[in-house]
């Protein structure tokens, strides 16, 4: 008997099309350079930004740092608009950022000149003149203080034995500034120097071959070729100055103390918001000097770029205004 099987029919595998391949994702893959670049944003938000929107909430506030806050508006600006010594404050600060700027970027670009020109020892020299910005403040403050020391100081000294009477230098409202105007000068000239020697550096000596040639002395060189040459190192010098010169704190805390000298003649801006926010506990009142301070960098600023920086502005403007009457009458 013949046995018979059925044979099936193959089955033949089919794969599902996978269609087209899903794009990465792009901020997956991004993800470890984020997670690189983290701790800088971190950092800064809880050290840098957290702070500031803070004070801004405080200065709305009445608060003594412990306890719980009260919303006071505008009445701290409005209280800082009429204090005396908030105003007493501007006023010192202001005379000691002129006494001590001006001075300090003439005598900067002066030494900046001589270092271009120097032929020897020009390394020397450069680190020479930026040792003092890189020494500590407190040491420097200590060091002027026995130097301007009313009685046993080495001013006073040098001033007697060429026959001169000695001065109250840390006792009168005039010779506190002139202390600290004169520690802001030593600690930040060379630093200044330094950065106009840079911008020297930057300037072609075909320059300067053309002014010879056309027989400009050495004065009308530096005064008609260098310095309108320097106009935005200068600009970024006197910026800088300002921001710094209006936030003057450790050379006048160590100098005259809390008390700010006699008749706080020696209280800056600076003084009065730490006197204000941690001796006094007024933490609001303090975060409303520090935010009118902020107003009063940004004003200044934006006086010298306009003095300084905003010349070219306004001779092109001239040039331009020059050539279209030109055109004019030519029509």
């Amino acid at each position: 008997m013949a046995v018979t099987t059925k044979a099936f029919p193959a089955t033949v595998g089919t794969t599902k099309d996978p269609g087209p391949s899903k794009p990465p994702n792009k901020y997956r893959q991004a993800l470890p350079q984020y997670a690189a670049i983290s701790p800088f944003f971190i950092l800064f938000a809880v050290f840098g930004a957290f702070p500031v929107l803070f004070s801004i909430w405080i200065s709305f506030h009445s608060w003594n740092g412990i306890g719980a806050m009260k919303w006071v508006g505008l009445q701290q600006y409005s209280y800082l608009l009429s204090d005396p010594k908030f105003w007493q404050s501007i006023g010192n600060t202001l005379i000691i950022w002129v006494l001590s700027t001006v001075p300090m970027l003439l005598l900067a670009l002066v030494i900046a000149n001589a270092l271009h020109n120097a032929t020897r020892f020009r390394s020397f020299y450069r680190i020479a003149y930026f040792i003092p910005n890189v020494t500590s403040v407190v040491a420097v403050t200590m060091v002027f203080g026995s130097i301007f020391s009313n009685n046993f100081g080495l001013l006073n000294a040098f001033l007697q034995s060429i026959g001169l009477t000695k001065i109250e230098w840390l006792t009168q409202p005039w010779g506190i500034k002139v202390a600290i105007a004169s520690i802001v000068t030593w600690r930040w000239v060379g630093y200044n120097a330094i950065i106009f020697l840079a911008g020297l550096q930057a300037i072609p000596g075909d320059v300067y071959e053309a002014a010879k040639v056309d027989g400009a002395s050495s004065r009308q060189t530096f005064w008609r070729v260098t310095v309108p040459l320097l106009r935005p190192v200068i600009l970024f010098t006197a910026v800088t100055s300002t921001i710094g010169g209006l936030q003057i704190f450790t050379e006048s805390q160590v100098l005259v103390g809390d008390t700010g000298g006699p008749g706080g003649s020696g209280t800056t801006i600076v003084s009065y918001l730490y006197q204000s926010a941690f001796l006094n506990n007024q933490f609001g009142y303090g975060a409303a000097i520090g935010w009118a301070l902020f107003i009063l960098i940004v004003l200044f600023s934006i006086i010298n770029w306009r003095l300084i920086g905003g010349s070219d502005e306004r001779i092109a403007r001239r040039a331009a205004r020059r050539t279209g009457r030109e055109q004019a009458d030519a029509r």
